[in-house]
C-alpha cells in the first residue's frame, strides 16, 4: 500500500483533536456564542396612543384651509375675538385684539415666504394706518417680548404636534368646556431645553380643526364652523422699517415745565 495512503488515517486522528483543542481554546465549546453586550445607547421611548392620535390629527390640520373666528378669554380682560386665517396658498394670518400697548391697540401676526410678520391695526383707541414690520424669518422665531403666542397653534406649532420625537409628553385630556372632538394635554420633558410649545391643552376635530385650547395666553373656544379659506392671506398694510409694538402700556410722558406751572395754577 502506498505511503501516502497508509498514514491517511493517522492524520486525521491527529487532525481531529488538534481542531478540538483549538476550538476550546477559542471559547467554542459547542454552545452558541454569548450576546452581544448591550448597547449605550437608551432605546427609543414607546409611542403613546395619545401621541399618535394627536399626531394623526395635526397632520389633517397642516392641510386645512378655512376662515374662523375663536373666543379668547384671559384673566382680567372681556371676552375679545381672534380671526384666523389658512390660505389655500400656504400664507396665514391671526388677528388679535386689544394685545398691545396695555390693550389699547389691535394687531396681526401673519406669515408668508418672505418672514413673519407684526401688524398694527387701526381701532377706536389707537386710529392709526395699518403698517406691518417683519420679526422673524419665514422659519424664524419671534422675539418673545413681542409674541402673543396665539398665532402658534395655527402655524409653527402643528408640524411639531405631527413629530413623536420632540421632549413633549403627550396624554388624553377632559374636553374643554365648549370645544368638540379630542383634547390633549401638553407638556415638557425636559427642563433642560427650551419648550416646543406651550404647557397646556389643545384641542381638534377629526378634520383637523384647533376647536379649543389653554394655555398661557388663555384660552380659545372656536366661535362657531369655519368658512372657506381665501386663495392668499395678504398683509393687512405696508411693510415699514421700524420697531414691532410690545404688549405693556406705553410710559405716561412727563409734562414740560409750561404744562405743569398750568396745572399747579
Amino acid at each position: 500500500m502506498p505511503l501516502g495512503v497508509r498514514f491517511r488515517p493517522a492524520a486525521r486522528r491527529v487532525a481531529a483533536p488538534l481542531a478540538c483543542a483549538l476550538f476550546v481554546a477559542a471559547g467554542c465549546s459547542g454552545e452558541p456564542p454569548p450576546d452581544d453586550p448591550p448597547a449605550t445607547t437608551a432605546p427609543l421611548p414607546v409611542t403613546t396612543e395619545a401621541r399618535d392620535q394627536l399626531a394623526a390629527l395635526a397632520a389633517a390640520g397642516l392641510d386645512r384651509h378655512f376662515t374662523a373666528r375663536y373666543t379668547l378669554r384671559s384673566k382680567g380682560r372681556p371676552d375679545r375675538t381672534v380671526e384666523v386665517t389658512r390660505a389655500t396658498d400656504g400664507t396665514w394670518r391671526v388677528d388679535i385684539p386689544g394685545w398691545a400697548l396695555g390693550g389699547d391697540a389691535d394687531i396681526a401676526m401673519a406669515g408668508n415666504s418672505d418672514g413673519i410678520f407684526q401688524c398694527a391695526l387701526p381701532s377706536a383707541a389707537n386710529p392709526v394706518a395699518a403698517t406691518c414690520v417683519r420679526v422673524a424669518d419665514a422659519d424664524g422665531k419671534v422675539p418673545a417680548d413681542v409674541d402673543p403666542r396665539l398665532q402658534h397653534p395655527f402655524s409653527d406649532w402643528l408640524p411639531i404636534f405631527t413629530s413623536r420625537q420632540p421632549a413633549v409628553s403627550v396624554t388624553a385630556a377632559d374636553l374643554l368646556p365648549g370645544a368638540a372632538g379630542t383634547c390633549f394635554a401638553i407638556e415638557s420633558t425636559s427642563a433642560s431645553l427650551e419648550a416646543m410649545v406651550d404647557v397646556g391643552t389643545y384641542c381638534f376635530d377629526e378634520a383637523g380643526t384647533l376647536t379649543g385650547a389653554r394655555s398661557g395666553f388663555g384660552s380659545l373656544l372656536l366661535a362657531g364652523p369655519p368658512g372657506p379659506a381665501p386663495a392668499t392671506a395678504p398683509l393687512p398694510g405696508a411693510v415699514v422699517p421700524g420697531e414691532p409694538l410690545g404688549s405693556a402700556a406705553p410710559p405716561t410722558p412727563t409734562p414740560s415745565p409750561s404744562q405743569q406751572d398750568a396745572a399747579d395754577s
